[in-house]
């Protein structure tokens, strides 16, 4: 199929981009990557009027020690990410033609709760900075993420940036995930993250959303104990034992 009819704004500064999607509100969606964007046009599920492609944009694909900007692709994530769960989660993303040109901040805006990188960085607490012509904020992912491809993203917002928190010294972490085939949407996958005082567990494809779980550190001690309590609210059946199983293999794999 081919996408519906819309207009196109190629802007060059950040405050074009704003104002753009300012005046347009709903009938505007960002365009970055285009990984997620461009199929949803092509099976018309969703029509907007204007696409703004933020691709011209400079001060957007800044990837800093705890900052991951607009237009950083996951790719640079895989290879240069400061925290090793987001450059291991990366790999997981699709294939290599996919990570080169779909950005770590897209992929959290889509809100697909089978997403690697949204699983990740809530584990590891980090957060989002908006930006409109009305300002700027800052919500934790665990507030941004509200459902299946959907956030508290507003229509003239721009996900600027992501902001991952260091994590202590002696802090292991793991990833593991199952698909039918390598690169193929997953039926399950874990993130954890071992800190000195606790464990965080989260898990993807298990719910509307990712689900993030705290558990005490001497969770640690017994991988498997560790993996029954992460899943123990999840609904009884097949999903549940294979997020169980993936949440031991990663803990079994944190380093």
């Amino acid at each position: 199929m081919k996408p519906p009819p819309f207009e196109y704004a190629a802007p060059h500064s950040l405050d074009e981009a704003l104002a753009l999607l300012a005046e347009h509100g709903d009938d505007a969606k960002v365009l970055a990557g285009g990984q997620s964007l461009v199929p949803l046009l092509n099976f018309r599920l969703t029509r907007p009027a204007l696409l703004v492609d933020i691709n011209r944009v400079e001060g957007l694909d800044g990837l800093e020690r705890g900052r991951i900007g607009a237009l950083v692709r996951t790719r640079r994530v895989e290879r240069e990410a400061a925290q090793p769960l987001l450059r291991r989660a990366a790999t997981f993303v699709g294939h290599p033609q996919i990570r080169a040109r779909g950005t770590a901040c897209g992929s959290v805006a889509h809100a697909d709760p089978a997403a690697e990188l949204p699983c990740a960085l809530l584990a590891l607490g980090a957060g989002v900075r908006l930006r409109s012509t009305r300002g700027e904020r800052e919500l934790l992912l665990d507030d941004f993420l509200v459902g299946p491809f959907s956030t508290a993203l507003e229509p003239d917002e721009l996900l600027l940036e992501l902001e991952v928190p260091e994590q202590p010294a002696g802090t292991r972490v793991g990833f593991a995930e199952h698909s039918r085939i390598h690169g193929d949407f997953a039926l399950a996958g874990a993130a954890v993250v071992a800190r000195p005082d606790g464990l965080v567990v989260s898990l993807l494809a298990v719910a509307e959303r990712p689900l993030r779980v705290d558990l005490p550190a001497e969770a640690t001690a017994d991988p498997g104990e560790a993996a029954s309590l992460a899943v123990r609210d999840l609904e009884p059946g097949h999903r549940r034992a294979l997020a169980e199983a993936l949440v031991r293999r990663a803990l079994e794999g944190a380093e």
